[in-house]
């Protein structure tokens, strides 16, 4: 009589380790807290704001996950590795990351737009991502011994209307985020991570009182086919589908959150 086989090894699970820049408030504080729902442990990147930052971390500990706050200007490369650095001590190796963290500026024309006012904006929106792109891929790929993983960044419907006499350059910024998200998620399908983007439309944040545009939202409501503003959780729940197995073939996708507009 054979002996029955003993059973398969099961592979050992991949720890859910999360890294969200610009996570203290909006979007971001919306994505950790339902990244932690969803089983994540998760570091909250902040700039500035350290108790929204420290109340978006309880709200991940409340969920039953483990949270880290870093602070970091993404704009400044050796912030991002020091972050980086701290995520790996703090949580361990990095599986998810959301890049998040952005800027806009108040309501100008191209021709009243300075250099300085643009270098702040491709640095924090464009290269930012970039290095935060990078120092994930170091930790996530295959290539480099990583377990793989998934990066969503945030783009804008502006990279598809322009956003003409409000800041085409925070919409050409974005346009940027769209590429970036394509050539990336091409170059790395191989080595175990996807890289997909999620492009807001009109979204009830605080970002639109940094942009001088308080009621921005409510007075734009009308241009959108719903009729209404998104939430920072409507965003946060496409960001966390694209994070995880559920969208294990999906990839170099941008996905519209933007009420049909």
């Amino acid at each position: 009589m054979t002996a029955p086989a003993p059973p398969a090894a099961t592979a050992p699970a991949v720890p859910k380790i999360l890294l969200v820049t610009g996570g203290s408030r909006g979007i971001g504080a919306a994505t950790a807290l339902r990244a932690a729902r969803a089983g994540w442990d998760v570091a909250v990147n902040y700039t500035r704001d350290t108790a929204a930052a420290q109340a978006v971390a309880e709200g991940v500990r409340a969920a039953g996950r483990r949270a880290l706050v870093v602070q970091a200007d993404v704009a400044q490369e050796s912030e991002v590795l020091a972050m980086f650095d701290a995520v790996d001590a703090g949580l361990g190796r990095l599986t998810g990351l959301v890049n998040n963290a952005g800027v806009v500026d108040h309501t100008a024309r191209v021709d009243e737009m300075s250099v300085a006012r643009l270098q702040r904006m491709w640095a924090v929106n464009l290269t930012g991502s970039f290095v935060c792109a990078r120092e994930a891929l170091r930790r996530m790929s295959r290539r480099h011994g990583g377990p793989g993983g998934a990066i969503v960044n945030l783009s804008s419907a502006a990279a598809r209307l322009g956003s003409p006499a409000q800041y085409i350059d925070y919409a050409a910024s974005k346009a940027g985020i769209d590429i970036f998200t394509l050539g990336l998620a091409r170059e790395v399908a191989t080595e175990g991570v996807r890289v997909n983007a999620v492009r807001p439309g009109i979204i009830d944040t605080d970002i639109h009182a940094s942009g001088g545009l308080p009621d921005r939202a409510r007075q734009m409501a009308p241009q959108v086919p719903m009729q209404r503003a998104g939430s920072a959780d409507e965003v946060a729940a496409a960001i966390v589908w694209l994070l995880s197995d559920d969208a294990s073939y999906t990839t170099g996708t941008v996905v519209d959150v933007t009420g049909g507009r």
